[in-house]
């Protein structure tokens, strides 16, 4: 080998050896493997002007690289549930993204349901139910009601009752100086350890209940205009007094009435319910229909609550 060629070799290999050989790093986090440039993006984005070999800037780029818990609990999506419900009369005004985000967290709450079996947990399921949202035409029907002058929509509940396998569904109806209300009364059968076989019998509505006090409210809204009715307040306060004792009377008489009880017949009698959550003081059902109902437990009725021999009876009922 020449002196020129010797002389060549030497210099590559010079230059060949003066070369890093660079090879991807990558840093574990979480569980995943990290590649090292992601964490050095991470760095640059928070704008830090140190040296990314220093331990601060490392600790934060290893922070940046963690996988965020961002998974609620069952007991903030319920919150956030309940909470998204406000102004919403019940489902009746729900604008369409506020059902997209009310339906997104239903389906989470779901999927953390503690009661995988709920007609295997009677206790939980007896009682008086309070509807707080419902996507079902028939039940926004019933509440589009309060959008006429002077009428009201009060509760609409559902009662459980496990030891005659019963439910009843009642909303409460009332209109200036008289009250009412809508029910229906089905049974049931346990069809899974989800569903039931609900099968409507009577309906009945009952005798009006008539007011003695004369409230006349401020203002009503007619056709999205609102009316102001405080000059006709004043006119009928000097009157109110006698109506009072003449309502009283009336009253009395009515109250004697029977409800107005009938058959149900026809073919939306017979439906099935499928409750997807459970827990002491909320139930979320599905209808057949693609109707999802989500009520409260009313914890002000007696009946709320199964004595331990009511229980075992019912339990038993369902085997």
């Amino acid at each position: 080998m020449s002196a020129l060629q010797l002389s060549q070799n030497n210099g590559m290999i010079a230059r060949s050896s003066s070369r890093r050989i660079v090879t991807p790093r990558v840093v574990k986090a979480g569980g995943r493997v990290m590649p090292m440039r992601r964490l050095r993006a991470a760095a640059e984005e928070a704008s830090i002007a140190q040296d990314f070999s220093s331990a601060p800037v490392m600790d934060f780029a290893m922070a940046m690289a963690e996988p965020e818990s961002d998974e609620m609990s069952a007991a903030d999506i319920k919150a956030a549930l309940l909470d998204s419900f406000y102004g919403t009369e019940r489902g009746l005004s729900a604008r369409s993204e506020v059902r997209a985000e009310i339906n997104e967290l239903i389906t989470q709450l779901e999927a953390k349901n503690p009661t995988p079996s709920p007609t295997e947990m009677m206790a939980l399921l007896d009682g008086d139910w309070k509807l707080v949202y419902t996507s079902n035409s028939e039940l926004l029907a019933i509440l589009a009601l309060s959008k006429l002058p002077f009428v009201t929509i009060g509760d609409i509940t559902q009662r459980v009752d496990t030891i005659t396998a019963t439910v009843e569904n009642r909303a409460a109806l009332s209109v200036p100086l008289s009250r009412t209300s809508l029910s229906a009364t089905a049974s049931f059968e346990v069809r899974s350890p989800k569903r039931l076989q609900i099968a409507f019998e009577r309906g009945s509505i009952a005798t009006p209940e008539l007011l003695s006090d004369l409230e006349v409210p401020e203002s009503v809204d007619v056709l999205g205009q609102t009316v102001d009715l405080s000059q006709l307040r004043g006119v009928l306060q000097p009157f109110s007094q006698g109506l009072s004792s003449i309502l009283k009377q009336v009253g009395g008489i009515v109250s004697q009435a029977p409800d107005l009880s009938f058959p149900i017949s026809n073919d939306s009698a017979s439906t099935w319910l499928l409750t997807t959550y459970l827990d002491e003081d909320t139930r979320i059902t599905r209808g057949d229909g693609g109707s999802v109902f989500i009520l409260t437990k009313d914890t002000s009725s007696s009946s709320s609550h199964m004595t331990p021999e009511q229980e075992a009876v019912a339990e038993a009922m369902m085997l």
